[in-house]
């Protein structure tokens, strides 16, 4: 945690300047004014209008559950092997490599507070775009902690979405579960998490796929 000072005209204000993977969601409410939604119509792109696999999609990504499985049985995985393993060919599978989008990794970002005493940085890990919206924001984690602990990283980024006029969804991964993010900022900036979904169910892991292909079809819908 860094302390500085910011001199204006006739006084000091001490700034805090804390790392984004150490945040926590308390400080998100209290600096930044982020709620919980509890409205369940609030985040229906997890569970609603999902696109159909084939099955060849399906095929591939019991390759993925494999792989993990088999690698897992070593060790835990890292964060880079989780990205490697799992995330990686999921991005492939929902088209994410493939126009309009584009990836870009480690991502720098900055929020401050309104009254600019409390600054957050941090980079993203992952991030997909289309044009110059933000489709997805990934924050990936080794499979030793909770797919949880990623989750106030994740909305620090979210919040520096460019374009805050429309829903931003994050991913939160660590190999073994998945669990996805929507943020959308009015007044105060809220959020929705799905339930966590696990790669050694084949449904979930399914569904995890028709998730990520959905959410890139309503950028493309919707920015076209």
């Amino acid at each position: 945690m860094i302390f500085a000072i910011k001199q204006y005209s006739r006084f000091k204000i001490m700034v805090q300047t804390i790392p984004a993977r150490d945040i926590s969601l308390y400080d998100l409410e209290e600096k930044f004014g982020l709620q919980l939604a509890t409205d369940t119509n609030f985040f229906p792109e997890w569970t609603e209008n999902l696109p159909t696999l084939t099955d060849a999609q399906k095929q591939a990504i019991a390759r993925v559950k494999s792989n993990y499985l088999n690698l897992s049985k070593h060790r835990l995985m890292s964060e880079e092997t989780v990205k490697m393993v799992v995330l990686s060919p999921l991005l492939d599978l929902a088209g994410f490599y493939q126009l309009p989008f584009e990836i870009e990794t480690e991502t720098s970002v900055e929020i401050s507070a309104e009254d600019e005493s409390f600054i957050v940085k941090g980079n993203i890990d992952v991030l997909v775009i289309q044009k110059r919206f933000w489709v997805l924001i990934i924050e990936s984690k080794s499979s030793k902690f909770d797919v949880m602990t990623a989750l106030p990283q994740a909305l620090t980024y979210m919040l520096d979405c460019p374009n805050p006029a429309q829903p931003t969804f994050g991913l939160l991964i660590n190999g073994r579960e998945f669990v996805f993010v929507k943020l959308i900022q009015q007044e105060h900036p809220w959020y929705a998490r799905s339930d966590a979904l696990s790669i050694e169910r084949d449904a979930e892991l399914q569904q995890v796929l028709s998730v990520l292909k959905r959410v890139g079809e309503l950028f493309v819908i919707r920015n076209s």
